[in-house]
């Protein structure tokens, strides 16, 4: 309450004759999550009047950036990481760890608003849990991403920021799934989500091919998301590196951008 006065946030007073309102708690009660509800209807519709309207005093803006990539080859998958953290122009943080350790056999990648993706991956590692509990054996890649995709498709359109990439190893080998915060599920062999993103397909497209040994994928992962880095304001921190096989996944490698780019900078001479 003192932050809000301190703001100049104005709330609406709670009124539960709002529309649609009383249908939004019941859902909410009788969920198995119990998450506590804003008290308003359409949390995006409030925000909008202190993030586009000229006349407020109050501006909140919800810039963010990351770059984040994973892709399939021979030998499973690379998932390679930044980890800077910005609000609009402020670097809040060097060393977010934007990597989600889902379960031994799973991982998800952070992109968007971190609250949102930290919350909702701990959510479906739950579950996963809870599904290899009961059906004694481990759920799969696609499966995973589906019930990530079902659950925050619940809320669309309240305001969640998410683009996340799931991979893992099960029965049918290395599996490569983006989700994000509308439900969208897609699958391919390779991903890159961030405001970096584009600087990290431009080194993808030019380096990958299926056929990859383990050497040759790492240090294509790690070039991507340095180039991302150097290129975008929004990106940078260091490089997390994890390689997914069929015995689960392996952290490879952190990497500070500074030294790479002095590396990188020594192959040019």
């Amino acid at each position: 309450m003192a932050l809000q006065q301190i703001a100049g946030l104005k709330f609406p007073a709670r009124n539960s004759d709002l529309v649609g309102e009383k249908d939004i708690v019941d859902d909410c009660l009788n969920a198995s999550f119990n998450l506590q509800i804003p008290r308003f209807c359409d949390p995006v519709e409030l925000l909008k009047q202190y993030s586009e309207n000229e006349d407020s005093d109050v501006k909140i803006r919800f810039d963010h950036g990351t770059t984040t990539l994973a892709f399939k080859f021979q030998h499973g998958v690379i998932v390679a990481v930044d980890s800077r953290a910005t609000a609009g122009q402020w670097i809040a943080s060097q060393t977010v760890k934007k990597v989600i350790e889902i379960n031994p056999y799973l991982l998800g990648t952070m992109a968007g608003g971190a609250a949102d993706c930290s919350f909702w991956e701990r959510v479906l590692a739950q579950q996963c849990r809870l599904y290899e509990l009961r059906n004694k054996e481990r759920i799969s890649v696609a499966a995973a991403s589906k019930l990530l995709a079902n659950m925050v498709y619940g809320y669309k359109g309240m305001g969640l920021s998410m683009g996340t990439m799931i991979c893992g190893w099960d029965k049918r080998g290395p599996g490569l799934y983006y989700v994000d915060s509308d439900g969208t599920r897609l699958t391919n062999y390779m991903f890159s989500v961030g405001s970096g993103s584009t600087y990290a397909y431009g080194v993808l497209d030019s380096g990958y091919r299926w056929d990859l040994n383990v050497d040759e994928a790492i240090k294509l992962g790690r070039r991507a998301i340095y180039h991302a880095t150097h290129r975008d304001a929004y990106s940078g921190g260091v490089v997390n590196l994890y390689h997914m096989k069929e015995t689960g996944w392996v952290k490879i490698s952190q990497d500070d951008v500074l030294d790479l780019h002095y590396e990188y900078q020594k192959e040019k001479q």
